[in-house]
């Protein structure tokens, strides 16, 4: 009987595969932040041309508020909501790209933190990222 020998991973192999999958991660990431903003900026153009036109709203019945009104309040909302995806944006190409130099490792770290916030893929990534970056051995590779 033949018996079975495990299989000895070289740690520092895996930790640059896993560093090296996080910065490409936080670039993805990025770009999923830059599609949301092109998404943001459609709804905005939907909106604008459903609401801004009163010719369509003229002969509506009902006691709310005009959709100029409503338009008007509702731009706080893209206004709000594009920072924050253009922050995250950023945030998380500058992540990527110290990850990648293995360089500014609490910046990426804080990063994580609020890449949790957005749920799912933005917690995905920030718990792998925590999981990765606190890792010591990776601790030892980014102070090389």
């Amino acid at each position: 009987m033949t018996e079975l020998v495990p299989l000895m991973r070289d740690q520092r192999k895996v930790d640059a595969d896993h560093v090296r999958l996080l910065g490409v991660f936080h670039f993805v990431f990025a770009g999923m932040a830059l599609a949301g903003v092109g998404f943001l900026a459609l709804h905005y153009a939907f909106m604008h041309a459903l609401l801004g036109d009163p010719d369509l709203w003229k002969n509506q019945k009902g006691g709310g508020p005009p959709p100029e009104q409503f338009f008007a309040m509702f731009k706080w909302f893209y206004v709000v909501f594009g920072t924050l995806l253009i922050t995250a944006a950023i945030g998380n190409v500058v992540s990527g790209w110290l990850i990648r130099t293995r360089k500014g490792r609490t910046f990426s770290l804080i990063i994580a933190g609020l890449n949790c916030l957005q749920i799912p893929f933005g917690t995905t990534l920030g718990v792998f990222t925590f999981v990765v970056l606190l890792r010591d051995s990776v601790r030892e590779l980014y102070e090389a």
